[in-house]
């Protein structure tokens, strides 16, 4: 599939382009190191909202503990430097059979798109690590960026509200990761641009499974809660920042 067919639904459904500004910082040579740390980080991130979303909402509790186990791993790494690049070889494969809650009409559904999209972007944890190590880059512990707690405050406080806007929140975070993968592709070299490619191809409909579960889920229109998400997510990108991260706004 060409590489602008797959962008096409995610420019359309995001509601601001990346500024040339970003990416001129993000091209430099100097800030490579804590661009690749922070989407390393990101990455995992993704796979822990999409645990949280299945324990809390989907999986019965021994299925539960069997999802604590497969991400623990990554966080022990991430959070207290504890493991190796050889020691997390393999670990995004998962066999386990996840059970969902008898009461959760939509459980077996969110189970199947959130456990691939783990799989997915613990595969790519893995990857962009290698690349962290064989550039002779220091993984240091970062601060989060502003992006996903500025949106995360405005999530409603009642169910099933709460669940259906942080799936919508996830919708858009991971549209922005796609579309910051093909600004960065083109001015990065032949290794990195193939591989932001690679990683564009393999997570373009991931927000487009948010969003079909969030649709599922509130069982009415919810285009209204899509734009005004989809614009406190543009001020967040179109806005200074004083930090420079994977998905931080205009650099000051």
């Amino acid at each position: 599939m060409p590489y602008s067919s797959l962008l096409k639904p995610i420019l359309s459904f995001l509601k601001a382009e990346t500024p040339d500004a970003w990416i001129e910082k993000a091209k430099l040579p100097e800030n490579l190191p804590v661009l690749l740390t922070d989407h390393m980080i990101c990455e995992l991130k993704a796979g822990q909202t999409a645990m949280w979303l299945m324990r809390k909402y989907a999986a019965d509790k021994q299925s539960g503990q069997a999802l604590l186990d497969w991400l623990q791993p990554y966080e022990k790494f991430i959070y207290r430097k504890e493991g190796s690049l050889a020691s997390l070889k393999g670990h995004e494969k998962f066999s386990k059979s996840i059970a969902p809650k008898s009461s959760c009409s939509y459980g077996q559904g969110l189970i199947d798109k959130m456990v691939l999209l783990i799989k997915e972007e613990l595969h790519h944890f893995y990857q962009v690590l290698e690349i962290i190590e064989a550039r002779g880059i220091t993984y240091e512990n970062i601060t989060a960026s502003r992006y996903a707690g500025g949106m995360m405050k405005h999530v409603r406080t009642h169910e099933p509200a709460i669940l259906i806007d942080k799936l919508i929140c996830g919708a858009y975070i991971e549209a922005r990761s796609c579309e910051r993968f093909a600004k960065l592709a083109p001015h990065l070299d032949d290794e990195l641009h193939k591989f932001y490619v690679s990683l564009l191809r393999s997570e373009a409909r991931h927000f487009q499974d948010y969003l079909s579960l969030a649709e599922e889920i509130a069982g009415e229109d919810i285009s209204e809660r899509v734009r005004l998400f989809g614009e406190f997510e543009a001020e967040l990108i179109t806005t200074v920042d004083l930090d420079f991260k994977f998905h931080s706004g205009v650099p000051a």
